[in-house]
């Protein structure tokens, strides 16, 4: 095969733009949801604070919202450019499901958008709280129904082939609610909460730090990073267990429906009774085995069957031409796991400071944090990698195959729109991109700001008492 045919080089334009897309509603589904929080908080307590975090984080998010939009529906004229046999043939069933879509989650969202950014002093305090929570659910409907035309995708159900070889509906639930479609959702969902959490965590911890180092800027409010700081590790330390629990219970579900996928993520050419776990190794696909591989023993049964007994098929108990590409779900995986495992690290670590009042002013902590803030993309792109890259050769799982799915177009014509797409997603998106960081490093302010002369001094090793109150206490405790 080519690599630079016209199939790879449509895969990777479609593989291009989802990747640039999958980072904005991973961020912005948990972000929106941390807006009602702090929203319905400040209505609730009366407290200045969760509002000026709330008035803080929503420039962020309409930002990101925006630019999630805007590359969303550039994926959508990639199906009728360089895919118009697959959306021929699914449109009975994704086209409803892209409907309710934009029936649903994005009229939600474009309604009570704009009542969430500028109308509290129009509308009061509880119908802006109310406007809050209806994009939140906006964005959640949004995920629902793209999960559910992928995990469509993924294990298809609920469909009949009608006279003209096309995918028509035969139970709409069991097509929303295919066999794959609820893990999904769970998985994808606690990965955007865990995202979000790790970003807000990761701009207030590279805001302590400033403080800690005297450069911070005046009139900013400490009890705002303290208090976003301590709220998304929170959330960090809650679902990064439970995004474990139903990892597991997702690769389960896979193993049961696409084996082929385990395999490939899993590293095993070969079958195995009882599987090990390989920790490492290169695939070398055309020779049909793992080089300079380093695995553990059964520890692969144990984890994919919870027992000693048990093997995994390899990719030898299948038709070669049904074979994945293996090198890229096996690392992702790997990735995707790795960054788990240190979110959760990081996680008991934020519990023990807190034991030990030491939460704020560990700068080692605080520096982890502030480099562990982007890792949730990394994790949710890595995933993605699994999920898409793992499934092939089919864009509808055994039963469409991906090389069948494409328009007939010639192989130029898919480069120049690949490079086009590239210079213009750098340009633009990289100057959204700019806007944000800028947005992260100013810190959020007090409602009433303090004038200059009423803080510190700054000098060199200086520290700010808010910083040091509770490891301070712990001290003489």
């Amino acid at each position: 095969m080519e690599w630079f045919d016209a199939l790879n080089l449509a895969r990777l334009q479609f593989a291009f733009t989802v990747a640039f897309h999958i980072i904005f509603p991973a961020f912005t589904i948990g972000l929106a949801s941390y807006l009602f929080v702090l929203n319905a908080a400040h209505l609730f307590t009366r407290k200045v604070i969760y509002l000026d975090l709330f008035n803080y984080w929503k420039k962020i998010f309409v930002l990101s919202f925006g630019m999630g939009v805007v590359s969303g529906i550039v994926m959508s004229y990639q199906f009728g450019t360089n895919w118009s046999v697959f959306a021929d043939k699914v449109g009975p069933i994704l086209g409803p499901l892209m409907g309710y879509e934009v029936l649903s989650a994005f009229f939600l969202e474009a309604g009570f958008l704009g009542v969430m950014l500028f109308g509290r002093e129009r509308v009061g305090e509880k119908l802006h709280v109310f406007a809050t929570g209806m994009v939140a659910l906006g964005t959640f409907a949004s995920g629902f129904w793209i999960l559910a035309v992928n995990s469509w995708m993924q294990t298809p159900d609920g469909h009949v082939m009608n006279a003209v070889g096309q995918f028509v509906p035969d139970d709409w639930f069991k097509v929303i609610f295919n066999p794959s479609f609820p893990y999904r959702l769970v998985h994808m969902m606690f990965a955007a909460y865990l995202t979000t959490a790790f970003v807000v965590a990761g701009v207030a911890a590279y805001h302590l730090l400033k403080v800690k180092a005297g450069k911070s800027t005046p009139g900013f409010s400490i009890d705002a990073l303290k208090k976003m700081f301590s709220m998304a590790m929170w959330m960090a330390a809650i679902v990064i267990p439970m995004q474990i629990y139903a990892g597991d219970a997702h690769g389960l579900n896979t193993l049961q429906h696409q084996p082929l996928k385990i395999a490939a993520m899993e590293g095993h050419f070969k079958n195995q009774q009882p599987a090990g776990l390989v920790v490492f190794g290169i695939p070398n696909q055309e020779k049909a085995i793992m080089e300079y591989k380093i695995e553990i023993p059964v520890l692969g049964s144990i984890i994919l069957h919870h027992n000693t007994t048990e093997g995994l098929l390899g990719y030898e108990s299948f038709p070669r031409a049904e074979w994945p590409p293996m090198a890229p779900p096996f690392y992702a995986f790997r990735v995707m796991v790795g960054i788990g495992g240190l979110m959760l690290l990081v996680s008991l670590w934020s519990l023990w400071l807190r034991y030990k009042n030491r939460f704020y002013d560990n700068p080692l902590f605080l520096k982890a944090i502030m480099i562990m803030g982007p890792s949730g993309f990394v994790a949710v792109i890595a995933g993605w990698i699994v999920t898409e890259v793992g499934r092939q050769p089919y864009t509808v799982y055994g039963l469409l195959r991906t090389a069948d799915s494409m328009s007939p177009i010639d192989a130029p014509a898919v480069a120049i729109s690949l490079v086009a797409f590239i210079v213009i997603y750098f340009t633009l998106f990289g100057a959204g991109f700019h806007y944000i960081f800028r947005q992260m490093k100013k810190p959020p302010m007090l409602s009433e700001p303090v004038l200059s002369s009423q803080l510190p001094t700054r000098a060199a090793g200086f520290v700010h008492p808010e910083l040091t109150k509770t490891s301070t206490a712990g001290a003489k405790s």
